[in-house]
């Protein structure tokens, strides 16, 4: 059955699964007796972690919360499956082998590894990245935009962005919510769906150019797309670290859309009614949880692509 909570993670999977510092020592070398149980353990943990997304699928029926992490972000529940040990490691043995037809990897006197090639032809994209993630973890936290961009996005519209899924209030009443509070929204790749209307209401008009300017660590979608940076720069960053990334995803997605304008009480989301103060409170509070729990994952992100950009200099 289609569930409203991706499973949980089992705390007591290996450690090696979720340590990436093997993976980022140039050079290192696997043998396959190593990473072939590692990559076995990472499968596993992805299909807990994707079991109620392709549940909603086999019942041929579109969820409005998940379905974002694989449509708007372009990685497939198969390609998240497929472990990749990061640039720098050479995988050993026979089953290695299995690697090279895909992106990015070749033979290395060893086994097989990412290609220095590879690692060139995306230095533009690594080094974007680096950018980008630098300059977000500069600046100080805001928490008070209160999910207010999937209200923007419908604000003086007849159209809405989920058509099978009832909004709560009617569309006079979501106007007045938009229309009775500020929008401070910081991140570019939210602004640009806002209604013309709403898009005036915000604080700063945003641009793909000033995008590394805005963008802030309070912010829920800055959180979300570290997922996509991180699938971005696969296979040269290990894909532990991109499944860390997704978690992370799956529970801002969930936010978000629990402080939308939608009803998503047939999915098991309770909507947090940011319209009044106690809810604007209550998501005040789960952003910045998210926050918290992305800046780790943030500075891991950032610490490889420097390494990326070093690996690249050095070659």
């Amino acid at each position: 059955m289609c569930d409203s909570r991706l499973a949980a993670v089992s705390d007591s999977r290996p450690a090696a699964v979720c340590d990436s510092r093997l993976a980022a020592v140039p050079d290192s070398r696997l043998a396959a007796g190593e990473w072939l149980p590692r990559a076995d353990a990472y499968r596993r943990r992805a299909d807990a972690l994707l079991e109620p997304l392709l549940a909603c699928r086999r019942e041929g029926r579109a969820h409005p919360v998940y379905d974002f992490l694989f449509t708007y972000y372009s990685l497939r529940p198969r390609q998240l499956r497929w472990w990749h040990p990061g640039f720098g490691t050479v995988l050993g043995g026979e089953p290695a082998r299995r690697y090279l037809p895909r992106t990015g990897y070749t033979e290395h006197p060893d086994g097989v590894t990412v290609s220095g090639e590879h690692l060139h032809a995306r230095a533009g994209t690594v080094a974007f990245i680096a950018d980008l993630l630098g300059a977000t973890a500069s600046r100080p936290a805001r928490f008070n935009c209160f999910g207010l961009h999937e209200w923007a996005m419908v604000y003086r519209s007849d159209t809405v962005r989920h058509g099978g899924v009832p909004m709560r209030l009617g569309s006079a009443e979501t106007d007045a919510v938009v229309e009775s509070l500020p929008l401070r929204c910081s991140h570019f790749d939210a602004f640009r769906f806002f209604t013309d209307p709403a898009a005036r209401r915000n604080h700063h008009h945003l641009t793909r150019r000033s995008q590394a300017e805005n963008e802030q660590p309070g912010c829920v979608h800055a959180g979300m797309d570290l997922y996509k940076w991180a699938f971005k720069l696969s296979p040269l960053i290990e894909s532990d670290l991109v499944l860390d990334c997704f978690e992370l995803a799956v529970e801002a997605r969930v936010l978000d859309m629990r402080a939308s304008p939608y009803d998503l009480r047939e999915f098991g989301f309770t909507p947090i009614a940011v319209e009044t103060p106690a809810g604007r409170r209550e998501y005040a509070a789960a952003q910045q949880a998210v926050s918290e729990r992305a800046a780790p994952l943030r500075a891991r992100l950032l610490s490889r692509t420097r390494m990326l950009q070093q690996a690249a200099a050095r070659a």
